[in-house]
């Protein structure tokens, strides 16, 4: 996935936006933009365990 921060200018008003691909989301600091980033990636790269399967029977 690739994850882009950037400034964006809205309405004369400073916002920075985050790509996930072909995905934004604005934020009124570039630090909320850092910090949902950093959390994405934690949350991304955690371990995550399959549920088990059921058998038919």
């Amino acid at each position: 996935m690739k994850i882009l921060v950037q400034p964006l200018d809205q309405g004369g008003e400073r916002r920075w936006q985050v790509q996930l691909d072909q995905h934004c989301v604005s934020f009124r600091s570039e630090e909320q933009a850092r910090v949902f980033v950093a959390t994405l990636q934690a949350r991304l790269q955690a371990p995550h365990r399959l549920p088990e399967q059921r058998r038919a029977g």
